[in-house]
């Protein structure tokens, strides 16, 4: 099966499609502690101020950190900035437990590039039901019997802050918990910690099933395995991230909420940066070459 190189996912004799789903230990392992501590920790500790820590350090780790720094700057590059503001970003998208830098490009990478094919293993593509996906997305990998050629930019895989973050991303949760614990005791380590990231893998999960799957499309992109829809009602819980459809269709965009009415909370931290001076070469999507294969289809009222 032939297939495009993307990226730094390079074409080696690639196959999208024939591998095996297998348990990962380490990812499981955590995001089943961070759950469980959450479930039954949550409503034993339960305070307004710990309830407040949580929404706050939610919206600033997923949005300003995973949405703006780690898949629109560090992934994307849709926009440059300076080497401060981008490691301050991408350490608070580390916060949200997910995965280190590399870890993240690696993760996005190798699954636009399966889903930029003719066709792609089910993992990928989010095909199989909702428990089932849960499960394969939250606990476990695809080893491809002939994966791309992964080719991490020099730029990145030589920043000393971003090797030391990805060695010890776990561990980048305890000088927080040791903050938060002097600000408010157990509860607010709880809900600022593992409540926090159940529900920000948990969610970023729910986004990634809906959003490859079906729903509001302003754009399609022919002959891919895989089409990407828009979550028009969750743009402002998910900071944009739910436009997903206009993300496939213009993948180097700042902005994911390009329809009039569509709420990208991140993209309006990256104008605030640009209004004070701190933001510039910001990639909107009339300056991106079109992707091959993109058609505009009918926009959907609700949206």
């Amino acid at each position: 099966m032939s297939s495009i190189s993307t990226g730094r996912m390079i074409d080696d004799s690639s196959d999208s499609l024939k591998g095996q789903v297998v348990w990962v230990p380490a990812k499981s392992i955590w995001i089943t502690a961070m759950t469980v501590i959450a479930v039954i920790g949550g409503p034993l500790t339960f305070s307004w101020s710990a309830f407040a820590v949580f929404i706050v350090l939610t919206a600033i780790t997923i949005c300003l950190g995973h949405s703006v720094g780690m898949h629109r700057l560090l992934i994307h590059r849709s926009f440059n900035t300076s080497l401060w503001i981008e490691r301050l970003l991408v350490y608070l998208g580390t916060l949200v437990g997910m995965a280190g830098p590399f870890g993240m490009i690696y993760a996005h990478d190798i699954r636009d590039w399966a889903q930029r094919q003719r066709d792609c293993h089910d993992l990928y593509a989010h095909r199989k039901p909702f428990f089932m996906d849960a499960f394969w997305q939250m606990h476990c990998i695809v080893a491809l019997d002939h994966p791309p050629r992964f080719v991490l930019d020099d730029r990145e895989r030589h920043d000393r802050f971003y090797r030391l973050l990805e060695a010890t991303w776990m561990g980048q949760q305890i000088p927080l918990a040791i903050v938060l614990f002097a600000l408010g005791g157990l509860p607010c380590v709880v809900w600022g910690i593992a409540v926090r990231i159940s529900v920000s893998l948990t969610g970023h999960w729910l986004v990634g099933h809906f959003a490859h799957r079906a729903g509001h499309q302003g754009w399609s992109v022919d002959d891919v395995a895989v089409q990407g829809y828009n979550l028009p009602h969750f743009g402002l819980v998910t900071f944009g991230e739910s436009f997903h459809g206009n993300h496939h269709a213009f993948p180097e965009s700042a902005r994911l909420g390009v329809e009039p009415g569509q709420v990208d909370l991140g993209w309006h931290f990256i104008r605030l940066l640009a209004g004070l001076g701190l933001a510039s070469a910001i990639k909107l999507p009339h300056m991106i070459v079109p992707r091959r294969g993109l058609r505009r289809v009918a926009v959907s009222e609700d949206c």
